[in-house]
């Protein structure tokens, strides 16, 4: 192992890989900033480029893509509110309410340093331990992956603001119900599709999202210019890029739970930084005080720093599976995956023996890649918060090209903008009655993967709901999730009769 590690850090470390890793994490950034233009498009953009490269070079310029656009895209979320990337929606949940409190230097700083140690935990516990958790992400079956999509919905009451709950309850069962449009994986069945050919395929995750933030948030400020974005007061101050002594000892802790968890939820074939974001944002709600809690949503810095986090740590554990036993994670890591069998690699659990030079050099290089992604995008803040400094006339119209073109560009087809436009305006109707989007996007992304785990556990169980409580994991994560559910419920139950007293 030590050789090998020995022989990665000289492959990494070489002048031109170096180059590639700026590259991979420039173009990335630059990519993922725009919204419709996550890592998938930005891998596949430049997998060609890299034809003719050795294996371990194609790949480290691949991977600085891969976090460079989940880096990037956290800029499009804080800023306009516009989450082309599915591991970036929970980012701007706090980011953008602090963006329009005029602190849009403050949320990117604390992205980038959140990005940062997110993505350096993770390549340490990499290097560390990648053949170890290839062992557990096969320990993992499909009884544990519904356990963890349900512990996912639980997250569901960290977006529900106070009397909200069953509002947000709707919401995510609405998200779910979504998720079931398109043909079904199993039986080919066209489910919902009304006879639309359109809908075959069911909703596009990036249509559904760009389309309930980023252009209803736009069109909110045509219909109420006072509560659709920051006022000219606000604009006219970016506010600092420091963070004080006391708002780093705030979000330290959040940081190091963010990695951990966003690590080992990356390790998961399936599960991806887009779960891992929303389980630490709603760890961190739950564990927040009463005090703390009424500030999430509303640019809460431990709400921007927990998912921040936890979306790059996952990213860096999605290549545990992919390096180690050859199991895409998540679409961008299936592209991935392709791109190492057109060099030639086979990656499976032979890699790390036959090939230790690409194995240890891509773990390596995640980190330099780190590094190379603070360096550049600190210096840039600055000039990319001043896109808040465009005058609401010029803003909105842009977010609106930017929002319905990213969501052509995928699909060319004009039905695509049509639904879009649509599920704007039911998302403007539902934001002025004060129903939480967030319930929604979580239900629709967790819906599709819970129905197979689901359909899969039922059939290996003969029909039976025994596969809950039969794998000690299964019933651990079903625990959890249940007392994730049960403990507010008893606080809100005992704060009634002290509140009745103290009336008294």
């Amino acid at each position: 192992m030590f050789e090998g590690i020995t022989a990665g850090l000289a492959t990494a470390m070489a002048w031109q890989n170096l180059i590639y890793v700026i590259i991979g994490c420039f173009a990335g950034t630059f990519i993922g900033m725009l919204p419709g233009l996550g890592p998938m498009s930005a891998i596949a953009l430049m997998i060609p480029v890299t034809y003719g490269f050795d294996p371990a070079s194609g790949m480290i310029l691949l991977a600085g893509v891969y976090y460079g656009a989940i880096f990037g895209g956290s800029t499009s979320s804080i800023l306009i509110n516009a989450p082309g990337v599915a591991g970036t929606v929970a980012t701007s949940f706090d980011g953008y309410p602090l963006a329009r409190k005029g602190q849009a230097g403050k949320a990117l700083a604390l992205a980038a340093y959140a990005s940062f140690s997110g993505g350096t935990i993770a390549a340490i516990f990499l290097l560390l331990a990648a053949p170890m958790l290839a062992q557990v992400s096969l320990s993992f079956q499909s009884p544990d992956y519904f356990a963890l999509m349900v512990l996912g919905l639980t997250a569901v009451a960290a977006f529900a603001g106070k009397g909200n709950v069953l509002k947000a309850i709707m919401m995510a069962i609405l998200g779910l119900m979504l998720s079931t449009i398109g043909t079904d994986q199993s039986s080919g069945i066209q489910r919902f599709t009304f006879g639309k050919m359109d809908l075959i395929d069911g909703i596009d995750f990036l249509l559904l999202a760009m389309a309930t933030f980023a252009l209803a948030e736009a069109l909110m400020s045509v219909f109420r210019p006072d509560k659709g974005g920051p006022s000219s007061d606000q604009l006219s101050n970016m506010g600092s890029l420091k963070l004080s002594k006391q708002e780093v000892k705030e979000v330290a802790p959040t940081v190091a739970r963010s990695s951990i968890l966003g690590f080992f939820t990356g390790v998961l074939p399936g599960a991806g930084a887009t779960i891992a974001s929303f389980l630490a944002y709603g760890m961190e709600r739950n564990l927040a005080s009463a005090k703390e809690k009424l500030g999430f949503g509303k640019g809460s810095l431990k709400g921007l720093a927990g998912p921040e986090t936890a979306n790059n740590a996952a990213c860096t554990g999605s290549f545990v599976p992919l390096l180690t036993l050859g199991i895409p994670g998540s679409g961008t890591t299936a592209i991935l995956l392709g791109a190492l069998i057109s060099y030639g690699v086979q990656p499976g659990p032979r890699l790390f023996v036959e090939q230790p030079e690409v194995f240890w050099s891509v773990i390596i290089s995640m980190y330099l890649g780190n590094l190379v992604l603070l360096i550049l995008n600190l210096p840039l803040i600055p000039y990319i918060a001043k896109l808040l400094n465009m005058p609401k006339q010029i803003l909105t119209p842009l977010v609106l090209f930017f929002s319905l073109t990213g969501v052509y560009l995928i699909s060319f087809n004009t039905f695509d903008i049509q639904m879009m436009v649509l599920f704007a305006v039911a998302a403007l109707v539902l934001k002025l009655m004060s129903f939480p989007m967030a319930p929604m996007i979580l239900g629709f992304i967790l819906g599709g993967m819970m129905e197979d785990n689901l359909r899969r556990s039922l059939m290996i169980s003969d029909g039976s709901l025994s596969f809950l409580w039969e794998r000690p994991i299964t019933l651990a994560i079903i625990s959890i999730a249940v007392v994730v559910l049960l403990v507010p419920a008893i606080q809100a139950f005992r704060k009634k009769p002290e509140a009745v007293e103290a009336t008294a």
